[in-house]
């Protein structure tokens, strides 16, 4: 009797320390899911300055070679992922980028060089806002980046 005594005494710890498990676990995943949509919101409000990180970033990087970045605008809602390794919150937004020939730089005869870029900015919300690093997806909008990098990046909502 003594032993079907324990055993109910350790059922009902190891039931307890579930159940606490559990109600901890939801809670962290709710306030998560409300510093997501704080981060989201940010975003919305810090658009312009955004615009303007990415655009001096990027033009930081030296890419492409023989240009220089003269103007970048985003457009559209953007597209919200989580990193898959990191959770990190990662936005991709539609953005319309334009470039000059550098002087010297073996672009000034290509005529291309003028045209307007479709691409997708990328940006992280690290720590307590939103930053970049300049990277930029090319000819493809976000949902198409978004499908490109689905082994890495997981859409919410």
């Amino acid at each position: 009797m003594g032993y079907l005594w324990m055993i109910a005494v350790l059922a009902g710890g190891v039931a307890a320390t579930v159940f606490a498990a559990t109600r901890f676990n939801r809670r962290r995943l709710r306030r998560a899911v409300a510093g997501r949509e704080d981060a989201i919101q940010e975003f919305s409000q810090q658009r312009d300055d955004l615009t303007g990180l990415f655009l001096r970033t990027a033009s930081a990087s030296g890419k492409p070679r023989g240009l220089r970045w003269t103007g970048c605008e985003l457009s559209g809602t953007p597209l919200f992922a989580a990193d898959d390794a990191t959770g990190e919150l990662i936005a991709l937004a539609a953005a319309t980028i334009s470039f000059a020939a550098i002087e010297g730089g073996g672009m000034e005869d290509v005529e291309a060089v003028g045209n307007l870029r479709s691409a997708t900015a990328v940006f992280m919300h690290r720590g307590d806002g939103w930053i970049t690093d300049g990277r930029v997806i090319f000819n493809l909008e976000p949902a198409e980046a978004l499908a490109k990098f689905q082994g890495t990046l997981r859409p919410l909502g």
